[in-house]
């Protein structure tokens, strides 16, 4: 009998799988049809190159696949002969003869992938798009792989490609998907001109808007109730300390899963969640922990047991208060004073060991997470060094 498990999907949380919908990029996506909507009106009279750019995990990639699929659909349904194509330009080393003969195998799966130079690849293509009286978008993502291999020439010839036909139907237009613009500062005057046709800047996400993305992978990934929205919350939080990377989000969700599945948990608890982050970022040196004050060590002790003992993603100041004592009492130590506890807060949010929350909910309160590290493998460590501290007296 197979293990039980929480997801119900785990392929809706694969790097390639598009959502139906993409929340938080709907102006984008109408400035991409406004961009494109020639192709459904008038095919063959115009051409257009757009590039997409943002901060990795802003969505460029699934907003340009969301498009070129919803651009096919709408051209199936009006009877036009269009295609859509993507190519990630770092998997052929940032060089476009490849990339082109990749795109012509679409066409002719038998083309020979050696014999040929760009122009004549390039030739090729076109001829292949007027044998067919088709439309292509041809998306090349990383392109700036391809502007640091190949140069001003080359990415002046893929751009003027349509407009050294003169006279003839326009047959290809470019998506071009780029990290950011700097790259485009090593091409000469005309390369770039030809370049920076039309540009759609995608910023990074909010905190919010994370958690808007992660709850409807959620829906789709996980069995009913197997995620609190707690847990949504701090994965959203860890994903925007990773410079708003919805990418990294949707990947740690995945992780955690996989740990609740591994511990046969009916729900993924926070635990999971710091377990998957501890995998992806490393977790806090022995060398740190050694380096912090003894009562800040007992107040992470109570932290690092009271998340441990409860399957909870944040908790209030006032309950580390409590644990903090118990941990004091057990050492034969005497608190430290509220305001000398928010200090150790405060540092160890600092370090990153901790994290801080303003809510209000009631008022205005301060709640912590332990994000990125497992409970149990921060209590072990620490009770570790406590007991080595204790025989060497």
């Amino acid at each position: 009998m197979a293990p039980q498990s929480i997801f119900k999907d785990e392929s809706k949380l694969d790097i390639n799988y598009i959502p139906a919908q993409l929340p938080h990029r709907e102006s984008q996506q109408r400035l991409l049809w406004e961009f494109f909507s020639f192709i459904l009106r008038c095919p063959e009279r115009m051409s257009q190159r757009v590039i997409l750019t943002g901060d990795v995990g802003t969505g460029k990639t699934a907003l340009a696949q969301h498009f070129g699929a919803t651009m096919t659909t709408e051209a199936n349904k009006k009877g036009l002969k269009f295609r859509y194509i993507y190519v990630n330009c770092r998997e052929f080393r940032g060089l476009l003869q490849p990339v082109l003969i990749n795109v012509i195998k679409v066409f002719r799966p038998n083309f020979p992938t050696r014999g040929y130079g760009i122009e004549e690849v390039l030739g090729m293509l076109m001829q292949m798009l007027d044998e067919e009286e088709t439309c292509l978008i041809l998306t090349l993502d990383e392109f700036d792989s391809l502007i640091e291999k190949e140069g001003s020439d080359t990415v002046y010839k893929l751009t003027r490609l349509q407009e050294m036909r003169q006279g003839k139907p326009q047959r290809i237009s470019f998506i071009f998907i780029m990290r950011d613009l700097l790259s485009t500062q090593k091409l000469d005057d005309s390369a770039r001109s030809t370049l920076q046709r039309s540009i759609i800047r995608l910023e990074r996400y909010g905190k919010p808007q994370l958690v808007d993305i992660l709850s409807d992978r959620v829906k789709l990934a996980f069995e009913l109730s197997t995620v609190s929205e707690d847990v949504i919350d701090l994965v959203a939080e860890l994903a925007y300390s990773e410079t708003g990377n919805a990418r990294f989000g949707i990947e740690l969700l995945w992780r955690a899963g996989k740990y609740a599945d591994a511990g046969d948990a009916e729900m993924l608890e926070p635990e999971c969640v710091r377990q998957a982050m501890s995998s992806i970022v490393p977790s806090l040196r022995r060398s740190e922990l050694n380096s912090l004050s003894f009562h800040e060590r007992l107040f992470l002790l109570a932290t690092a047991r009271y998340f441990k003992e409860n399957a909870e993603a944040y908790v209030p100041i006032t309950e580390l208060e409590k644990a903090y004592s118990i941990v004091c009492e057990e050492f034969n130590e005497q608190p430290k004073s509220h305001t000398q506890i928010w200090y150790y807060i405060q540092y160890l949010s600092k370090l990153g060991v901790l994290k801080t929350e303003v809510t209000s909910d009631i008022g205005r309160s301060t709640k912590i997470s332990l994000p990125s590290i497992p409970a149990e493998e921060l209590k072990r460590q620490l009770e570790e060094g406590f007991e080595y501290e204790w025989r060497q007296k």
